[in-house]
């Protein structure tokens, strides 16, 4: 059974930056793409960021050049650095793997206040 734990969020002001962090468990994060969505209030839920074995990481218009998707495979855990964050940005923010059944995780909340 695939399961996912983020954290990492919290309240920070504009400009300032945050990193979260996924931990896996049921697959290797080297074995299937790994995203990052968000859904802020009375939003759909957003795919901001996706990491492919061996292609260059997919942003949103919305975040590209802010935010970095990474994973560590030793660790089985997916990063997403935010830098620059505005309050557009704040959302509870997710990962999941593609292509897998599962349910979605309890997410991690980042505020960002102007």
């Amino acid at each position: 059974q695939v399961q996912v734990v983020e954290s990492g969020g919290g309240l920070v002001q504009a400009g300032e930056s945050l990193r979260l962090s996924c931990v896996v468990s049921g697959i290797q994060v080297s074995a299937k793409p790994m995203t990052w969505y968000r859904q802020a209030p009375g939003k759909q839920r957003e795919l901001v960021a996706t990491i492919i074995v061996g292609e260059t990481p997919n942003y949103s218009d919305s975040v590209k050049g802010r935010f970095t998707i990474s994973r560590d495979n030793r660790k089985n855990v997916v990063y997403l650095q935010m830098n620059r964050l505005k309050p557009d940005d704040t959302a509870v923010y997710y990962c999941r793997p593609l292509g897998v059944l599962m349910s979605w995780g309890q997410g991690t909340q980042v505020t960002v206040s102007s």
